[in-house]
């Protein structure tokens, strides 16, 4: 491959990692400018939902983590040119052969060090972000032991589970030929989907502790919800999320007999009981209406068009040669493709966020229309986003790009028919 090649390719790299850098370093200036613009007054539409006071706090929250966000941003970029042009990668996967050998389970550990490596560096930020920002504003219930100990679990159940993915994935190149990308698709999605159905089970509780709702009331409402919507699960649970943070959240977890309701205790104690039934209505709803297969389905032609668009990268001298190494290493492909297919997948967010809005619209009709009326779920969202300083006034184009989910005033405009 000629040097006048390889210095295109860094060219349109160097451009694609400085493009996302700069939208996403515009995204949060303007979202910043459009919330301090509304910072001595409460905007239209929330004129009921919190005191001056709250929303001057969940106005210096957003600006807080945003300003945050400008480093870590930057510092992603730095590290992810580094790593593709510092020829550190090529020269850790020489050192790595000569020390391990050239084999499958050589190759995977490599895999695994470099990724682990790039975690570390993010850690120094996650540190921030708990114990310095949700700390500031109030959130924060972790200590130094828990934090550290979520991440030893994660890292051995890493080892556990990825590192023998990855092993699998490589020695399906050998054992395939050609077609190894279907078979590696149709792999991860095995492993997806008996993650999904053991992950309540034995993952959930290395890191929360799930107790049953205690007999009562509310227990009560919740399962005569459940009973009228025809939705069947094992159990209705509350996991001590408040030990960690006072965020709060609601969901339903796993198929089958496996399917259990998880309230964080957070909820239970923020919201009056017929909100919860609202709350409980809205992940009802996502079942109902069939999100999670058709989100599944989605999910399963992404990997696949991912796996296929790898399996053509794999083929070109270049995709080795610009980074500086062996060509025709399927452990090398797999890195680069790791490293560099957040660059596009980036500008496709906008896309995948109004159709998860889309479903929240439906999930939220739905509990409007199995409590009876949208007072319920409405004064919920209020309080949710009261409680955890929600920004309320987002830029447009900074929803578009970040929220999964529509704003308050978006979600009671629509459960009021507006």
């Amino acid at each position: 491959m000629s040097s006048g090649n390889m210095d295109l390719v860094t060219s349109v790299i160097v451009g694609l990692i400085c493009c996302r850098w700069a939208m996403q370093q515009w995204l949060e200036w303007i979202n910043r400018r459009h919330v301090s613009r509304s910072s001595t007054r409460i905007p239209a539409g929330l004129e009921g939902v919190m005191n001056s006071a709250t929303y001057a706090r969940s106005v210096a929250y957003t600006l807080a983590k945003s300003r945050v966000q400008q480093f870590e941003i930057a510092w992603d970029a730095v590290v992810l040119c580094v790593a593709l042009f510092s020829s550190v990668l090529p020269r850790g996967m020489e050192w790595f052969q000569s020390v391990f050998g050239n084999s499958t389970w050589s190759m995977a550990g490599y895999l695994f060090t470099v990724g682990l490596a790039v975690a570390m560096l993010g850690l120094p930020w996650s540190w921030h972000d708990q114990f310095v920002l949700e700390e500031r504003f109030g959130f924060n219930n972790s200590t130094q032991r828990i934090w550290w100990m979520d991440r030893l679990k994660g890292l051995l159940l890493a080892l556990l589970l990825g590192y023998p993915l990855i092993v699998l994935l490589l020695k399906l190149v050998e054992w395939t030929g050609p077609q190894w990308w279907v078979w590696g698709w149709g792999t991860m999605l095995v492993f997806q989907l008996l993650i999904s159905v053991l992950a309540p089970v034995l993952i959930l509780p290395l890191f929360n502790k799930l107790t049953p709702l205690p007999e009562g009331t509310l227990r009560e409402r919740l399962l005569k919800m459940a009973e009228k919507t025809r939705f069947r699960a094992q159990n209705i649970q509350v996991m001590d999320g408040s030990k960690r943070s006072r965020h709060s959240n609601a969901f339903f977890t796993g198929f089958g007999k496996f399917r259990k309701i998880v309230l964080f205790d957070t909820l239970v104690e923020q919201l009056a009981e017929p909100e919860v039934e609202a709350v409980l209505a809205h992940e009802i709803g996502h079942y109902k209406r069939k999100h999670i297969p058709k989100m599944l389905a989605f999910s399963t032609a992404s990997s696949f068009a991912g796996f296929w668009a790898l399996s053509v990268l794999a083929k070109q001298e270049w995709f080795y040669r610009s980074f500086g190494f062996e060509v025709g290493n399927i452990a090398a492909a797999l890195l680069l493709f790791a490293f560099l297919s957040g660059l596009v997948s980036f500008w496709f967010s906008p896309l995948m966020h109004v159709w998860s809005r889309k479903y929240e619209y439906e999930a939220d009709a739905f509990a409007r229309a199995a409590t009876g009326g949208p007072a319920p779920l409405i004064e919920a969202l209020r309080k949710l986003n009261r409680e955890n300083l929600s920004n309320m006034n987002p830029h447009p184009a900074y929803s578009g790009f970040y929220y999964s989910h529509p704003t308050l005033v978006e979600r009671e405009q629509a459960l009021a028919g507006r």
